[in-house]
């Protein structure tokens, strides 16, 4: 409540202000159109109808400038304040904001899911270089996209802080509108008690007087009077149209700080949910990744254990029992011993064979060495005896 009557104060000092100047100057007036429906008091608060009456004593026929300069002040002041509307609407930059949020969408989008897929890593595949990119990698990648999104996140929450500023100065406009609205209704009110005034005491008054006088300058009187209605009629018209636009300009306003809102809560929702949404489940993934590599690296060390006890034990059975054979074995093997035996015997009887052939052989070269001694001592004889024969001719 605090803050909702200073606000009132302020606007109530405004409609005010712009009563205070009710015939000040103004530009050419537009073209006048209808006059309001006849109870000009219909809108107004009973205060706002005591500062119509007012102003409806204010409204001098006999000055010529009268109905020109009314209300100049507040359209004046209502042009002013279109102005700074315009200037408002042009400087809202959504650009900014949509080109952040692009620029995080972007970056969110280059997270690839199939990078942090857990995957069973063939160490063949790692002997020939044909293994995902390691952990370290996709680390490094996913901070570098980190660092970035932090930034635009930033730049996020100060384009938030410029919407939501933007929206006070706007609670401030629609707040002078509304004053321009009231102030509008007290003069086109005031307006609209002064024809009705003209309309039903003022001029029927003059009107009998000049016919019952039968004075030229009364009927001129009643003719100016007249002018002045329908000069009025035309001002109040204007006045309306005035307010017009204060009517639309107060949707116009909410229209835009609706838009600002929404923009604000969409950064808001981009930077406290969507943002560390990521962050956790990236975070969750890298964590899962890196499990699944630790066990992947564990597995691979017990299969090689395994495949290197089992090794072992095939090579110490094939150790043991040859061992084992060699033990119970002799330093000679029976086989051997038959083997040398058969060999020697056959050696001996082939030896001894050897030895009879050979006696043999020398008791027949015996004979014949004998025969052929014999043989030649005869020939030998019968040459010394002459009884030898020479050769037939």
């Amino acid at each position: 409540m605090s803050d909702e009557q200073p606000q009132t104060t302020d606007s109530q000092s405004l409609v005010n202000d712009l009563l205070s100047q009710p015939f000040a100057a103004t530009p050419q007036p537009t073209p006048a159109a209808a006059a309001e429906a006849a109870n000009p008091s219909a809108r107004l608060t009973p205060e706002q109808e005591a500062q119509a009456h007012e102003l409806a004593k204010q409204l001098d026929v006999k000055t010529q400038d009268a109905v020109m300069t009314y209300g100049a002040a507040a359209q004046k002041q209502l042009g002013q304040f279109s102005q700074t509307m315009l200037n408002q609407v042009q400087s809202q930059d959504t650009g900014a904001v949509g080109d952040a949020l692009t620029s995080l969408m972007a970056r969110l989008n280059e997270a690839n899911p199939d990078e942090l897929r857990a995957e069973n890593n063939n160490i063949f595949k790692k002997m020939f270089g044909k293994v995902r990119r390691s952990i370290f990698e996709i680390t490094a990648k996913y901070q570098k996209i980190g660092a970035q999104i932090d930034a635009i996140a930033s730049r996020l929450e100060k384009e938030q802080q410029g919407l939501l500023t933007d929206n006070k100065m706007l609670d401030e406009l629609y707040g002078q509108n509304k004053a321009y609205f009231d102030a509008l209704n007290i003069y086109i009110a005031a307006a609209q008690m002064k024809l009705q005034e003209l309309d039903q005491t003022t001029i029927p008054a003059a009107l009998a007087d000049a016919q019952a006088s039968g004075d030229q300058m009364k009927v001129q009187e009643v003719n100016d009077l007249k002018q002045f209605q329908a000069r009025l009629e035309k001002r109040a018209y204007d006045l309306q149209l005035a307010r017009q636009i204060t009517l639309q300009q107060a949707p116009q306003i909410r229209l835009i700080q609706n838009t600002n809102q929404a923009l604000a809560e969409k950064i808001q929702a981009s930077v406290n949910t969507a943002i560390p949404l990521w962050k956790n489940q990236v975070a969750i993934a890298l964590t899962l990744l890196r499990q699944k590599d630790a066990v992947t690296a564990q597995r691979q060390v017990s299969e090689t254990t395994n495949d290197l006890l089992k090794k072992n034990a095939a090579m110490l059975k094939i150790s043991a029992v040859e061992t084992a054979k060699e033990n119970e074995r002799g330093v000679v093997d029976i086989e051997t011993l038959t083997q040398t035996q058969n060999d020697l015997v056959d050696t001996l009887k082939q030896t001894l064979q050897i030895q009879q052939d050979g006696r043999a052989k020398r008791k027949a070269a015996e004979a014949e060495l004998s025969n052929m001694e014999n043989d030649l001592k005869n020939h030998l004889l019968d040459y010394t005896s002459g009884r030898m024969q020479g050769p037939q001719a």
